[in-house]
């Protein structure tokens, strides 16, 4: 067996040149983000943007960057809001004639993309604005550590099989950040059962992402989509190392000069780690085993606490953690139902205000995409007047 660790297997499964979301078609054929999933994301984002617009005091340029970008869907929709006709702005300049687009991605840039759009593989520095990582840090490569006789030891990987067993011990670092930020180890861990194929979640949790097309996962599947709640027993523990995505997204908070960081993305506190781990796969919309081989997206919850840590030390200053459905309702998107007697008055109105409120309640919905975790970082702004209701 070809067994490697699983940060390598992730990395070259996903960003190797024929990995998932360097050569394949775009995330949004196997899966939806809350980006594709609505308008709606787009609309909320787009407020935060003039919001953080104004507090910063109208910037020339104003930069928008997309880590993860996809094929550049938010950036579209966020130049188009720019662009429309009930924008507001107050400064002497448009925001539309001061926005700086970069979509931050891996895969080549798309041939339809509007050239007014940046493109690049690394987050520019000296960013003045707002950074957006739209479930990105889910899919940074992580390491898989479980219990053994001798310590803590790394979960190796076949890349071509998915087959596990276990391998050398914990880095220093690594072991540091497990003791930090993940429960107490056992006192008594029981050695795995070596070259075992990857296991479904005994855990129960909201659901993580929303299926691009077909009817789903199968029963069995959901075990794992659905594996980020109460700690119950486990028949192998094992934990995801979640050191590196710390160090990635105090990379691109390092990046800012003046603005806010935004992570979205499915998470996890210390207080309530999975025990079985949330390691899983997608691909053509249905959830499938998490094999490295190229053919699907690699993905795991984030431990967002210990990242945004990560970020405060970087930034220097607090962070804010709200989930999705508190931020949307925030910036003006609370999916409420519009008043019956619109009906009446305004029959097309009010089947426009329908749709629009049942888009955003696919947004909102706590057992859905509304459990999304908003960390906001701020750098040389304060966040509470941009989130104020």
């Amino acid at each position: 067996m070809n067994a490697i660790r699983w940060r390598d297997a992730m990395t070259a499964a996903l960003y190797g040149p024929h990995g998932f979301f360097v050569a394949g078609s775009g995330p949004a054929d196997h899966f939806r983000t809350s980006v594709h999933a609505s308008p709606a994301f787009a609309a909320a984002v787009f407020r935060l943007v003039c919001r953080l617009d104004a507090a910063l005091g109208f910037p020339t340029p104003f930069d928008v960057v997309d880590m993860g970008a996809g094929r550049g869907e938010l950036l579209r929709a966020l130049a188009a809001l720019a662009h429309g006709p009930a924008t507001p702005d107050a400064a002497a300049t448009p925001l539309a004639d001061r926005l700086r687009l970069t979509a931050v991605e891996l895969a080549p840039r798309p041939a339809d993309l509007p050239p007014h759009i940046g493109w690049t593989t690394e987050p520019p520095t000296g960013i003045t604005g707002l950074l957006t990582a739209t479930e990105w840090l889910d899919n940074v490569p992580l390491d898989v550590a479980v219990p053994t006789g001798t310590g803590w030891r790394y979960h190796l990987v076949d890349p071509d099989t998915g087959e596990e067993t276990p391998g050398p011990p914990l880095t220093p670092e690594d072991l540091t950040w497990l003791t930090t930020w993940h429960p107490t180890p056992p006192q008594t861990p029981t050695p795995p059962r070596p070259s075992t194929p990857p296991r479904p979640s005994t855990t129960t949790a909201p659901l993580i992402k929303r299926f691009a097309s077909g009817p789903g996962p199968s029963v069995d599947a959901n075990l794992l989509i659905n594996g980020a709640g109460e700690r119950v027993e486990a028949e192998v523990e094992r934990v995801e190392v979640g050191r590196g995505r710390d160090l990635a997204w105090g990379g691109v908070v390092g990046r800012l000069r003046r603005g806010v960081a935004l992570a979205v993305d499915y998470g996890h506190l210390r207080e309530r780690r999975p025990v079985g781990g949330t390691l899983t796969g997608y691909r053509n919309g249905r959830q499938v085993p998490p094999v490295p081989d190229g053919s699907c997206d690699i993905t795991a919850h984030v431990a967002i606490d210990s990242v945004a840590a990560a970020g405060a030390r970087v930034a220097g200053c607090a962070y804010t953690l709200l989930s999705q459905r508190e931020a949307l309702r925030a910036l003006g998107a609370d999916g409420g139902r519009p008043a019956l007697s619109l009906a009446g008055t305004d029959p097309a109105g009010y089947v426009r205000a329908l749709a629009a409120a049942s888009a955003v309640a696919e947004l909102t919905d706590p057992a859905g995409l509304g459990g999304h975790h908003w960390l906001l970082q701020p750098v040389g702004v304060a966040v509470d007047a941009l989130m104020a209701r």
